[in-house]
């Protein structure tokens, strides 16, 4: 494999070789702290909407609430694995059967049952028989420990399961409200997981340029940043947005068989979810080969940069999204029909709260005021008719001075 010289990017690469995976320096007290600090702002939640527990079915809520984690992308579309967290009394998950002991030890379990499934693939046509049964527990717990209020949140619910609990007298708070507001402030626990995250998605992204040649295909490119995740101690990644040439425009083309040429543009979102469950959400654009880009390369990439920077100047505490939007860096006419629908939002466990739109679009967005401690991912998407696109993405705290920058791989020298 060819090695390119630019150190800028070869130091994020392991220091230990290509050969070798990251391994985290964190202590486990991070962990914990970050752990007791996230139940605590779900359960402060849970207080101020006057609900006597939260039952969470989004794999990432159980994760944000326990740090439990069990096989997240196939619960994530089979609703076999819950947890009940109560405002004042225990957190209760319930797994699948077989998997009970993956939650026994973690610290802000309190008990461990086996989770009753009622979904078709799994009961049939005795789904009514199991959502009954289903329900009684919920209702059951709820009589138990919630000091008489029937209040209940819920991030996600199927009609049946929803009816079943109503029909126990149970009232249907909307949940996810409560779980974005929640994972939306860090503590200084989760800021050092996340910048764990970081730290491996950038080694990632040096395979991905290091591996950047001529005639190699974009899913053998992306490949990259999920081997160096995946033996690091990440996850996945929540998109397959790589891609290059004219593969670029219109965005949102996932990656494939396409080869790649000396001297296209390849452009990526990673998405990628780490160590620690963390998301770093980064984008960059470069030339295959690493050829020196071309004059409409070199003026794209530049607007591109320039939207960046002149955004992340404007956040900071107190400032609102309109605010934000009406100083906001506004997009030249010949790129507006190629534009990205959002200039920055909330990450986290995953993308969060909150979303602000960019300005053509702000007309149907919702106002929204910045707070110390949220992480933001701000955007931009240039392209024009006929070009490629240029996707660049950075992820910063906001600071009482402002932000800070989270990730530091270079961009591109025009």
């Amino acid at each position: 494999m060819k090695i390119f010289s630019d150190p800028r990017k070869r130091e994020y690469l392991n220091s230990e070789g290509m050969d070798k995976p990251l391994k985290s320096p964190l202590s486990p007290t991070v962990l914990d702290n970050a752990r007791s600090y996230r139940l605590g702002r779900l359960r402060q939640q849970l207080h101020q909407h006057d609900c006597a527990a939260i039952l969470l079915y989004d794999p990432v809520n159980i994760r944000y609430a326990t740090d439990t984690s069990n096989m997240q992308l196939w619960t994530l579309h089979n609703a076999v694995r819950y947890a009940l967290v109560f405002a004042d009394g225990p957190t209760v998950m319930f797994e699948f059967k077989g998997c009970e002991h993956l939650s026994n030890s973690m610290p802000g379990v309190d008990e461990v049952r086996r989770a009753i499934g009622w979904i078709y693939m799994s009961t049939g046509d005795r789904s009514e028989e199991f959502v009954g049964l289903w329900a009684d527990e919920i209702a059951d717990l709820v009589r138990e420990y919630g000091g008489g209020n029937r209040r209940i949140a819920v991030d996600k619910v199927e009609p049946l399961g929803l009816k079943a609990l109503e029909d126990r007298q149970l009232v249907h708070v909307e949940g996810q409200e409560l779980t974005e507001r929640a994972r939306a402030i860090k503590n200084a626990d989760e800021i050092d997981l996340m910048r764990w995250t970081v730290r491996v998605c950038e080694a990632g992204m040096a395979r991905m340029y290091e591996n950047s040649i001529p005639g190699r295909t974009e899913q053998e490119i992306w490949a990259e940043l999920h081997y160096e995740n995946i033996r690091s101690g990440g996850e996945w990644c929540e998109t397959r947005l790589f891609a290059c040439g004219d593969h670029t425009n219109p965005w949102y083309a996932e990656c494939s068989d396409r080869v790649c040429h000396e001297g296209e543009m390849i452009s990526f979102d990673t998405d990628l979810i780490g160590p620690y469950g963390y998301c770093a959400d980064l984008s960059r654009s470069w030339t295959c080969g690493h050829t020196q880009m071309n004059d409409t390369q070199k003026r794209i990439y530049a607007t591109a940069l320039e939207q960046i920077e002149h955004n992340l100047a404007l956040i900071r505490p107190g400032v609102t999204s309109r605010e934000f939007n009406e100083k906001s860096w506004q997009i030249p006419s010949k790129h507006v029909d190629y534009r990205y629908s959002l200039a920055a939002h909330g990450v986290g466990l995953c993308d969060e709260w909150p979303v602000i739109l960019l300005h053509p679009d702000f007309d149907s967005a919702y106002d929204v005021e910045l707070e110390e401690g949220m992480v933001l991912c701000v955007e931009s998407l240039i392209a024009e008719e006929g070009s490629e696109s240029i996707k660049l993405e950075t992820q910063v705290l906001v600071t009482a001075d402002g932000v800070e920058r989270l990730d530091t791989f270079p961009w591109e020298d025009v």
